[in-house]
């Protein structure tokens, strides 16, 4: 059996889109970011929010008395021309393709060809690049040397706007994740601290607690400690989700990155509406976008290639944060 996948694969236009990068931009995959994904929008890509009028009963009477309308937020999200690439040995990337294939029911593994090892191919990549689409959003920074620099994440733009005079972001201590109750402690701190705007959104169900994985941990075993059935249950079967106060609390699972960077935080937690905060991908409205897969015989390598634009933001400075500098 040769160990060798030597067939090019190209997608670009509509393939591109619907093989390619809608499937890992939506999907329970995607909605358990805890944030909104704009795929291929209309550019200039926007991102907006509405709030409804506080009253639109008028009393009954000749004429149109409609009065102002809803009030719309707006802002642009800038798209930054990015690529992704991937070497792989030869051998390495065979037994790696054959894996993927080998683990499917229906798999003919006398036949490396077609559909098949497209899909395998096809996966492999679109897995590396959603990873390093989700890291990017939190932890970038154009204005870092190297890693993580392809457009500003989430964390870089909120601690910039949070050190403005006329900043209206509320942020609250980070307290000591080792200690017991302390994600507790510091998630009801957060919610009393929360302005009356940010609250009022509870009852549309959109709010949300966006974690690194020690305060969610801690909050777990907090959980874990109540004396009752469900929580021992609990305890020994896993959760598939927590919540505080009927918000659910997400686990961002950053902190493997957060690491890598002096000027990042060593823990996060963020109280916002999850409509607020936006990642941006277009694949449609930019020349040269693109996903290559193909063999290089001089080096023996199989390479991947994607070019794409991506980009992140968010809206209202409805947002609570707990530590917005390095420890």
């Amino acid at each position: 059996m040769a160990k060798i996948i030597e067939n090019p694969k190209t997608y670009e236009g509509r393939e591109l889109e619907t093989v390619f990068f809608r499937p890992m931009l939506t999907g329970p995959d995607a909605q358990a970011l805890g944030i909104r994904i704009l795929y291929n929008m209309p550019v200039p890509t926007t991102l907006q929010f509405w709030k409804r009028a506080a009253d639109v009963l008028k009393k009954y009477g000749k004429g149109w008395t409609g009065g102002e309308p809803a009030r719309k937020y707006q802002k642009k999200i800038d798209l930054f021309k990015v690529k992704a690439e991937l070497g792989f040995s030869a051998e390495d990337y065979f037994r790696m393709v054959y894996e993927q294939i080998a683990g499917g029911p229906e798999a003919n593994l006398d036949d490396l060809s077609g559909t098949e090892l497209e899909a395998a191919e096809t996966a492999l990549f679109r897995e590396a690049i959603a990873e390093a689409i989700r890291a990017t959003m939190w932890v970038g920074d154009t204005s870092r040397a190297d890693g993580l620099n392809t457009f500003d994440g989430f964390l870089k733009r909120i601690r910039t706007d949070a050190a403005a005079a006329d900043s209206e972001i509320v942020s609250v201590p980070m307290t000591d994740m080792t200690a017991a109750d302390a994600a507790r402690d510091l998630l009801k701190k957060m919610w009393e601290t929360a302005p009356e705007t940010l609250r009022q959104f509870k009852g549309q169900e959109n709010l949300v607690y966006l974690v690194t994985s020690d305060v969610y941990e801690n909050y777990e075993e907090t959980l874990d400690n109540v004396s009752v059935e469900s929580a021992y249950l609990a305890r020994q079967n896993g959760r598939s989700g927590i919540s505080y106060k009927g918000i659910p609390v997400l686990d961002i699972r950053i902190g493997s990155y957060l690491t890598q960077y002096a000027d990042m935080p060593a823990s996060l937690a963020l109280l916002t509406d999850r409509r607020n905060l936006a990642l941006a991908v277009n694949t449609s409205d930019f020349p040269g976008m693109e996903v290559r897969m193909w063999y290089n015989p001089d080096e023996m390598e199989n390479r991947q290639r994607a070019v794409f634009m991506a980009g992140c933001d968010y809206l209202l400075p409805e947002l609570i944060v707990a530590s917005l500098k390095s420890e």
